[in-house]
């Protein structure tokens, strides 16, 4: 089969998309190397984290079907690397593999690479194209690795905040009934956006009320987001279900964030937590409370790209409040519920134009159930800022 440019980085893309619930932290990408006529020699795409990323999985099908590289063209999503990470340089690779072209889609914003592995893949006599950055394959790389791109270049996690609600923003009747208001079609499509992202993010009330355990398991997954409580007075319980989900043969991080003391039972507690598995991290605001802005910042020191918000209206409240939610996940059933909690407790506003802005990013059935996804306006800007 003979593919043109458009088609080879469509199928590259294609590759890049399996990675979704697999490479966290680092960036999904995929990798086609084809002969002069656009026949695909080889084809792979980034592994878990320490494992091979998509140019070597590329090459190393090459040679495993015993097919020469030499003088071929590589088209690969995101910029090969050019430092040792947890693995060596990908266009080193390229360079050794003694292909004549690589096609980029976009450029990686990681400021360890940001240009060098083009710079290198040309010093090696490698003839590179990139795409111009409002290209469909340039925008479409982007998009996969939002959480990617907004760790390097704002140095916080890309937010999404997950709510499952009525027609009328209902989350749970005034007696705490909540379970369930959406479909088993709308959960499973949850647990979905939960395995992409890189943790899964809650508050105390949701930990003490409902004791959930916050894994994916309505769809298959090869690894578990960590999870992070947003537990002010530390109040988690020893006992709770979070600390018993598996962690599909990696280490799911469980991170506190609180504001208590280290004196008397605060010390106790979280001597207990710690040898529970917990990483406690202090980080009181000045009104007693969890800094969440200094919150945000540190996990995406801890490597955090996309962070799923799954929380109650108080805490879903708070990070509107103060405007640290990127995108909003929401799925509608067809019913009204009346009186009851509401999906973000914030405000009151004194003017309409006070309210967070959104803008529709798509709307889509799911079973008998509608999703929504709508993006705060402007906070995508840092991703396209042509647009």
């Amino acid at each position: 089969m003979h593919l043109n440019e458009t088609e080879l980085l469509q199928r590259a893309h294609g590759l890049s998309a399996q990675a979704l619930r697999l490479s966290n932290p680092n960036p999904r990408v995929g990798c086609i190397i084809a002969d002069a006529a656009g026949c695909v020699l080889a084809e792979g795409h980034t592994q878990r984290a320490g494992g091979p990323h998509a140019e070597v999985m590329a090459l190393r099908a090459a040679r495993a079907c015993g097919t020469d590289v030499r003088g071929a063209t590589a088209y690969v999503t995101l910029e090969p690397c050019s430092h040792h990470g947890r693995t060596p340089p990908c266009c080193d690779a390229l360079i050794e593999a003694g292909v004549g072209k690589v096609v980029v889609a976009t450029v990686d914003p990681n400021p360890l690479v940001a240009g060098q592995g083009i710079k290198r893949l040309r010093a090696a006599g490698i003839d590179v194209e990139v795409l111009p950055p409002n290209s469909a394959p340039a925008r479409a790389s982007r998009e996969l690795n939002i959480g990617f791109f907004s760790r390097m270049i704002r140095s916080s996690p890309w937010v999404r905040m997950k709510t499952a609600t009525s027609l009328d923003g209902i989350t749970a009747l005034d007696n705490g009934a909540s379970q369930w208001i959406t479909s088993e079609a709308a959960r499973t499509d949850g647990h979905a956006w939960r395995a992409r992202a890189c943790a899964v993010l809650t508050g105390i009330g949701t930990v003490l009320e409902d004791d959930p355990m916050l894994d994916v398991r309505l769809v298959d997954t090869p690894r578990q987001p960590h999870l992070v409580i947003v537990d002010s007075r530390l109040q988690t319980p020893i006992s709770a279900r979070l600390f018993s989900a598996p962690a599909h043969g990696l280490t799911r991080q469980v991170w506190i964030y609180h504001a208590a003391s280290d004196a008397g039972k605060d010390k106790d507690r979280a001597a207990a937590l710690q040898a529970n598995g917990a990483t406690l991290i202090h980080m009181p605001n000045d009104m007693g409370k969890v800094d969440l802005t200094r919150m945000l910042t540190d996990l995406a020191k801890r490597e955090v790209n996309e962070l799923h918000v799954e929380a109650g209206h108080k805490l879903n409240g708070s990070f509107l409040r103060e405007g640290l939610v990127d995108e909003l996940l929401q799925y509608l059933a067809p019913q009204l519920l009346g009186r009851g909690a509401g999906m973000a407790d914030f405000g009151p506003l004194q003017r309409l134009q006070d309210g967070p802005l959104l803008r529709f990013e798509s709307v889509d059935p799911v079973g008998p159930d509608l999703r929504i996804v709508a993006r705060v306006k402007g906070r995508g800007v840092f991703l396209h800022p042509a647009d």
